[in-house]
């Protein structure tokens, strides 16, 4: 099969529901390097790919769990329909990001194919316990632990903070976006809508992403803050799904509801901060508070995010113990 080198992949969509259930590497001496890049294992080749089963859909392609037959390995093999012009713009951002990231907080792809019947297929790291929305819904949506929620919020911080530092804007936070393995770690999936700013003129303000993600300046940005800031829409989506893992259910609407478009954007724009219980920590409070101010403007940054004391004033260990607690009952073998 054709191998793809320079190009990327795409999610296009815009979603009203709810959902539901090569890098830069710079050289180095030959001495320095350990046995499995002086030794890497044999590439994959499409043909050597065994399907298991079914990860996900979506509306541009399937989500594969496949083997390589030859070692083993367990890989997601990420199918995109490349029949659309636009659809074709949007893979090859989404396999420019992948080329380009180079962080253990980004799923990270081994490989690009084109398939027999003209689609394109990304190889992308396994994470065998599924998105912080499938673990969610597993648990019957009972909440998850403030002790939880610091490690979680701390490993997406700083993989945004990659992404931005690269000005790289996902334009997609979610729960079903951010994957989990059984090792605890968690990492930002899915660069179909997102975007390289490339200049600081570049607005960013295409229409796209899930929409009851999407923050009060997409919907209205004279409103909330003027030119619509990509950077803080990713915070703002940030501090939804932190408040979603912490309620157990959408934050800005009662629990099981079912919007339409008009519903949502009247939530998200004219709401009330929503109402958390009182067993809910002050840094919780005030952290949630910095990621959903209504002016983009007012947002905390990721950096200014990764120095607040609901993730600071936190041992480590003990989170990332928290959740590796949370987790282990939801391992998954093959």
């Amino acid at each position: 099969m054709a191998v793809i080198r320079e190009r990327r992949l795409p999610y296009q969509t815009l979603t009203l529901e709810l959902p539901i259930p090569t890098s830069t590497i710079a050289a180095r001496p030959l001495d320095c390097c350990p046995p499995s890049v002086l030794n890497p294992p044999p590439r994959p080749f499409l043909s050597d790919l065994d399907k298991i089963k079914i990860l996900g859909h979506g509306n541009s392609g399937n989500v594969y769990l496949v083997r390589h037959r030859l070692t083993g390995v367990l890989y997601a093999l990420k199918t995109l329909s490349a029949n659309e012009s636009i659809r074709r713009r949007q893979i090859s951002r989404e396999i420019d990001i992948h080329r380009f990231a180079d962080s253990p907080t980004i799923v990270r792809c081994d490989d690009v194919f084109s398939t027999p019947s003209g689609d394109i297929a990304l190889l992308l790291e396994y994470m065998d316990i599924g998105s912080l929305e499938s673990l969610l819904h597993a648990r019957g949506r009972r909440p998850f632990t403030e002790a939880a929620i610091a490690a979680i919020s701390r490993q997406v911080l700083l993989g945004l903070s990659y992404l931005h530092s690269h000005q790289i804007v996902h334009r997609d936070i979610k729960p079903g976006n951010l994957l989990v393995n059984a090792a605890g770690e968690i990492k930002i999936a899915d660069f179909g809508v997102s975007k390289i700013i490339h200049q600081s003129f570049d607005t960013c303000v295409s229409y796209v992403g899930t929409s009851a993600y999407m923050s009060p300046e997409r919907f209205d940005p004279e409103s909330y803050g003027g030119n619509y800031d990509a950077f803080a829409a990713d915070v703002w989506s940030l501090g939804l799904t932190v408040l979603e893992l912490r309620l157990g259910h959408f934050p800005l609407l009662s629990p099981g509801q079912r919007p339409d478009w008009a519903t949502l954007m009247c939530a998200i724009c004219f709401s009330e901060m929503p109402e958390m219980p009182d067993t809910v920590s002050g840094d919780f409070r005030d952290f949630i508070s910095r990621c959903l101010q209504k002016e983009s403007r007012k947002r905390w940054t990721v950096e200014q995010l990764l120095a607040h004391p609901f993730v600071v004033n936190r041992d480590q260990t003990q989170s990332g113990r928290a959740f590796c607690e949370l987790i282990s009952s939801f391992r998954t073998t093959e």
